[in-house]
């Protein structure tokens, strides 16, 4: 079916991005939805995933809640290519010429050949943080992080909108917690940069835990920005 016309105006209701209209709000809904998929609903749906996490685009398109909203695989394109965190990697299939997608990072089940680079130098990354919030941080501080139902915890190379920074926390997070990745990685915790340059660890042990005593310092950045204490528990 075509984009123009009537298709195109059922789908975005007549709005565009430059009016603020209907378009934009079916673009983070298209985004979210490919995410809810590509992270933690394929095996369930029963997609064929391959090696990296990849999924046909047309059988997304035809075989989820995204299909009765008439979405077309020009319109993945430019989710994928517009999305500031760049949380999606789509190509050609080599052997079958078919489009694919895969979620960089945020997966919840086992992905087969994920892009991941071991970080072997820490020195490489001098500044690393998880965001959290305040809700969370009691338990944290005892705790420590958990990966939860997710195969990483996430950390991100830098504070949001520092050079280089795109991904790896929200926006809205009130506390900033920095990691001693060199005192980690000297302790055997792995750690590796994913294509959209998060920090990924399965931390250590089955709960998949980095301990407090591998957090350097703790910020609150809201309402306003001091330090946090906690104890290490060396």
């Amino acid at each position: 079916m075509s984009r123009d016309g009537g298709a195109r105006g059922r789908r975005y209701r007549g709005g565009d991005r430059a009016t603020g209209g209907r378009r934009e709000k079916s673009d983070v809904f298209l985004s979210k939805g490919l995410s809810r998929i590509l992270r933690h609903k394929a095996l369930e749906m029963g997609f064929r995933v391959q090696p990296g996490g990849f999924i046909y685009i047309d059988e997304i398109l035809q075989k989820s809640w995204l299909s009765k909203d008439g979405y077309t695989i020009e319109d993945v394109q430019r989710v994928v290519e517009v999305n500031d965190k760049q949380r999606f990697m789509m190509q050609e299939n080599k052997d079958t010429g078919r489009l694919v997608i895969r979620a960089n990072q945020g997966h919840s089940f086992q992905v087969p050949d994920l892009d991941l680079t071991p970080i072997t130098d820490p020195s490489l990354f001098p500044e690393v943080i998880h965001g959290t919030y305040s809700k969370c941080w009691n338990l944290i501080k005892s705790q420590g992080l958990k990966r939860m139902n997710r195969t990483h915890i996430h950390f991100a190379p830098g504070e949001p909108g520092e050079d280089g920074v795109i991904s790896g926390m929200r926006q809205n997070c009130q506390i900033i917690i920095f990691l001693d990745i060199q005192k980690a990685i000297s302790d055997g915790i792995p750690f590796s940069l994913s294509a959209n340059n998060v920090i990924l660890s399965p931390g250590e042990g089955d709960m998949g835990c980095i301990p407090p005593k591998y957090f350097s310092k703790v910020i609150q950045k809201k309402p306003h920005r001091h330090a946090l204490e906690f104890d290490k528990g060396e």
